[in-house]
């Protein structure tokens, strides 16, 4: 970077403090150095001068001077719902990579863009693919889906023949998928496992999931097992959850079923009148497909991916003192 630049906060990364916004931003920059830069008055907020743990808000411009190339920002910068509204497909898709080879895509998905088109739903994944058509004009396939408030691993087929094997491996569970998830209260035991039936009902809100009775028309069965990585006393806990069904919002009714609803989520966290939302805290869901592995299309060989927090799962985990590194794969 050869010149001053002011950037603009957008929306998703409000509440992020100061440091883990350049991280996210300029994984390159150092601590120390960063430190250095606000202690000069070389990086501003808003005009001001600021500290490495300053909550930043959404508008506010941010005043980064010239860096070396170690430091340099990234080429694409952090994706998120907001950010993608004004840019082409092909774009959107190009920022949400992170592997490819001649047979698969992997993507992580922002919080808040939708995979498929619905009722309002205006653009999804499914459209995207559109710009990202072969030479022979083949559309690459959706295998599976996450929810629209869910961030993550999202794996593509980018041949007819990549989408039947991906496809088989998700029906017949040689996959393993491992979501993180900030849920209220901390879980007992520590380790589990959650095994009921589900079954859609109508809603004045639009259709929602419930546990079900064994038989009940419509009933499928779903199983879940979670473990707890870290906690908040016993106010919050981070949980990685591993979903060996794949029944619709499984792992929301799942947490909620055990009495410890994710937080931010509209369907199903369902509290008394007392509870308060934590400050610092954005209300939004935070469920995140953090990893997949599952065997790749030309045999031989795993694909194993892991899918970077979104912002407001970042600034939480920066909140509760969470080290990203820690879940003991």
């Amino acid at each position: 970077m050869s010149a001053v630049e002011q950037i603009r906060v957008d929306p998703d990364e409000t509440g992020l403090r100061l440091d883990r916004w350049f991280k996210l931003h300029y994984p390159g920059l150092g601590f120390g150095h960063l430190q250095k830069l606000l202690r000069s008055g070389q990086v501003r907020v808003d005009g001001g001068r600021a500290k490495t743990d300053t909550r930043i808000e959404a508008g506010q411009l941010i005043r980064v001077p010239p860096m070396g190339a170690d430091a340099a920002r990234l080429k694409t910068p952090v994706l998120t719902a907001n950010t993608i509204r004004d840019k082409h497909d092909g774009d959107v898709l190009g920022q949400m990579l992170i592997y490819e080879d001649e047979k698969v895509f992997v993507f992580n998905k922002p919080a808040g863009l939708a995979v498929q088109g619905g009722s309002g739903v205006s653009r999804h994944v499914d459209g995207m693919l559109e710009a990202w058509r072969s030479k022979k004009g083949e559309k690459p396939r959706l295998v599976h889906r996450i929810d629209r408030d869910t961030s993550g691993i999202l794996v593509v087929a980018r041949t007819r023949g990549a989408a039947v094997s991906l496809t088989k491996a998700f029906r017949e569970r040689d996959t393993t998928k491992k979501y993180w998830a900030l849920v209220k209260g901390a879980p007992s035991p520590r380790e589990g496992r959650i095994s009921t039936y589900l079954v859609r009902e109508p809603t004045l809100d639009g259709d929602r999931m419930r546990v079900a009775k064994h038989g009940e028309d419509g009933a499928d069965h779903a199983l879940s097992h979670y473990r707890i990585i870290d906690q908040v006393a016993q106010q919050f806990a981070w949980i990685e959850m591993e979903p060996w069904t794949g029944r619709t919002h499984q792992l929301r009714v799942h947490a909620a079923h055990i009495g410890h609803p994710i937080l931010g989520d509209p369907k199903y966290f369902e509290h008394d009148t007392n509870w308060e939302f934590p400050g610092g805290v954005q209300n939004r869901l935070h469920l995140h497909a953090r990893r997949i592995i599952i065997p790749h299309p030309n045999g031989g060989r795993m694909i194993d991916q892991i899918a970077p927090l979104p912002p407001h799962m970042v600034q939480t985990w920066n909140l509760f003192g969470f080290d990203e590194t820690a879940e003991n794969d």
